[in-house]
């Protein structure tokens, strides 16, 4: 365990643009690290970026302090200017033996994450090794850490509810109007094109929702966001015009007036009387309040939806507990496991030496003797030998694990 290092920056002690600046583009990613393993000495490494952090994990026995790390990031040649490697200099943190596996398991688990619960990382990380492997810069000791990592993310996250809650606000606000079971050809007006707009339409376009009708104040971006759900784009002042009627209302603008008016919902609701639904994601909203005391409204709205999310994150802090028990297993389990390889990788050749000795006694050393045997003899001696042979490559591998491991 004391060869696994990690050297982490991440968003704790470091501002998301400035991480930007350590991130290897992927062309150059197998060349740096390739020069970064000769010139420090370093038999296996591996490269981890994401959103919110950039860590470099390895299998080494070099010290990492501060003048190892101001000469490895000199080494990367990512064109850093002195005073932003001062800052990550101080901002780099070091996590060596079981406090690097902890801290491996823990951002596997999302554990370190800005959001806790979020599952990317782990695929993230996965993806990353990969690439490394695939490159030749890991061998058999990460192969077994990435391994245990793995295994510990699935554990978490089947065994505690620390991802089943959404906190999204956007994901909230989907799983309400899916609980209102809309057909797929609602009628769906979207008012707003910004991400928020975006990102509850990815959803509605996923679960096969069809009919869409896009309004912005600009209408390239209302086009754009039409285009990507093959609906129609509309400008915002269209919008008193609109005589199609619909069941669905999703808003979201930056205007600091109401925009859905008693007048405007009246004239969009074109004669019909049935409850519709608007899901409001604006702040402050952009629903009247006097559409919602006047019309039969299935009214859902951020504010709301903001109280869910806290309550759903507290409920993920809350299972960090049970989290970190399956971290803790994982830990003392790995440790047996990696003695038990170091024994197998040191005594791989022990059969293939034992599979000489056995041809030596009976094609030179016994020759004559075993060419005299009869048929049956010889049978009988070389169901003997492979028996012994046997034992005698299995029961020194064995004890020598037994012996390791106690000790």
């Amino acid at each position: 365990m004391k060869y696994l290092k990690i050297i982490a920056f991440t968003h704790k002690q470091i501002e998301l643009k400035e991480l930007g600046k350590l991130v290897i583009c992927q062309e150059n990613l197998t060349e740096k690290l390739q020069k970064i393993k000769v010139l420090f000495d370093i038999p296996e490494i591996f490269y981890v970026a994401t959103c919110n952090r950039v860590e470099f994990v390895m299998a080494t026995a070099n010290p990492i302090d501060n003048d190892f790390i101001t000469k490895f990031i000199h080494a990367l040649d990512m064109g850093i200017c002195s005073n932003h490697i001062d800052t990550f200099i101080k901002g780099g943190t070091v996590y060596e033996d079981n406090e690097a596996l902890n801290h491996l398991l823990r951002t596997s688990c999302s554990l370190e994450s800005m959001v806790v619960g979020e599952k990317e990382i782990l695929p993230q990380m996965r993806k990353a090794y990969e690439c490394c492997k695939d490159a030749g810069l890991t061998g058999d000791y990460l192969r077994m850490v990435m391994s245990t990592a793995v295994k510990t993310a699935k554990e978490v996250y089947t065994h505690t509810s620390i991802a089943k809650n959404p906190i999204s606000v956007v994901s909230l606000a989907y799983r309400k109007l899916k609980d209102l079971k809309q057909c797929s050809n609602a009628r769906i007006l979207i008012i707003g094109a910004g991400e928020t707009n975006r990102n509850i339409s990815k959803y509605l376009q996923k679960h096969k929702f069809s009919n869409f009708a896009v309004f912005n104040r600009t209408l390239s971006k209302a086009e754009d966001l039409a285009a990507d759900l093959s609906g129609e784009a509309f400008t915002l002042d269209e919008l008193p015009e609109y005589k199609k009627g619909f069941d669905v209302i999703i808003t979201c603008t930056s205007c600091k007036e109401p925009i859905i008016t008693r007048e405007l919902y009246r004239s969009l609701l074109n004669g019909e009387t049935d409850k519709k639904t608007i899901v409001d994601l604006a702040v402050p909203n952009d629903t009247a309040p006097e559409v919602l005391a006047e019309f039969p409204v299935n009214f859902i709205e951020v504010q709301s939806l903001n109280d869910i999310a806290k309550k759903n994150m507290q409920e993920r802090y809350e299972e960090l507990v049970h989290a970190e028990k399956i971290i803790e297993q994982n830990i003392i389990e790995f440790v047996p496991m990696l003695k038990q390889r170091r024994v197998e990788v040191a005594m791989r050749e022990v059969p293939e030496k034992i599979k000489e000795i056995r041809k030596t006694a009976l094609n030179t050393v016994f020759a004559d003797e075993v060419q005299s045997m009869d048929k049956e003899s010889r049978e009988v001696l070389e169901k003997v030998i492979a028996y012994m042979e046997k034992k005698y490559i299995s029961v020194p591998m064995i004890m020598a694990k037994e012996i390791l491991i106690n000790s």
